[in-house]
């Protein structure tokens, strides 16, 4: 007869993702934003060689990047939640870093946190407005 506790061991368990400066467990807060290229160059980074990046590119403008996304977590040592560029290794290895700016310009499903650069700034401001007191910015002529 096999024991509970042998029955258990086939759940999933969690995922190797420690803090860089701690090597504490971090904690998930936020969904995965996966990553894509949409430049050569950005594949090349990743091991594609050029030939094959620049055909890649032209057949599809974004290319998704498996296995790197940018996920925030929660750090007990730090007792702040960052977000990170995580890189899946192997079947259950985990690269962490800070994620830096430039790899927000390559994110699918993220608002760009300046708003849309075709809005004029007239629309932005009154779309963030609660009121009706938007009459005020319009002058009457008499």
């Amino acid at each position: 007869m096999q024991r509970r506790c042998d029955r258990n061991r086939k759940r999933s368990k969690r995922r190797a993702i420690f803090c860089p400066a701690h090597n504490c467990y971090l904690d998930s807060v936020s969904q995965k934003y996966p990553l894509f290229a949409d430049r050569p160059g950005q594949l090349q980074q990743r091991g594609v060689n050029r030939r094959d990046a620049l055909m890649l590119i032209a057949n599809q403008t974004a290319v998704s990047i498996n296995g790197e996304w940018l996920e925030s977590f929660w750090c007990k040592e730090c007792q702040e939640t960052k977000w990170y560029h995580v890189k899946k290794e192997g079947d259950r290895a985990y690269e962490v870093r800070i994620a830096p700016q430039e790899l927000w310009q390559q994110v699918h499903g993220v608002i760009q946190p300046l708003g849309n650069p075709s809005v004029s700034e007239f629309t932005r401001r009154h779309s963030r407005m609660l009121g009706f007191n938007g009459v005020k910015d319009f002058r009457f002529v008499v």
